[in-house]
């Protein structure tokens, strides 16, 4: 799940580089942008919805409930995020509270995509085996 929404989120950081450094001015890693956030927020995903959902399926768990484990990891990474940056510099709650807005939001839609996934990889395999 990890690696899955790490891939996934990639061209998001690519995007927030291309938007924010036009002319390649800035030596940041945009590629880490994306991957990192969305590779914790799929590792927290898992593990919370593997404790929640037991020995059921991702692809039987419903999609509002999926989105809401999905925000609940972005939220979790996102306050982690949060504590971190407000220990080492002053706040700028505006920019703070988006960023924990949108790790919010896009793992609710990964959590989502996820359980679409999940569901439609199962209908393939059930119906090559009829």
């Amino acid at each position: 799940m990890a690696l899955a929404w790490a891939v996934t989120w990639l061209p998001i950081g690519l995007l927030i580089g291309f938007i924010v450094d036009r002319d390649g001015s800035m030596d940041e890693p945009w590629i880490g942008v994306g991957t990192f956030p969305g590779f914790l927020c799929g590792a927290v995903f898992g593990l919370v919805t593997g404790m929640a959902i037991g020995r059921r399926t991702l692809d039987e768990l419903s999609l509002p409930r999926s989105g809401f484990y999905g925000a609940m990891s972005g939220l979790l990474v996102g306050v982690v995020w949060l504590a971190v940056v407000l220990a080492s510099d002053p706040p700028k709650w505006a920019f703070e509270s988006s960023v924990v807005g949108a790790i919010t939001g896009l793992s609710a839609i990964s959590g989502v995509v996820s359980a679409l996934v999940a569901r439609a990889m199962k209908s393939d395999v059930s119906a090559n085996t009829a």
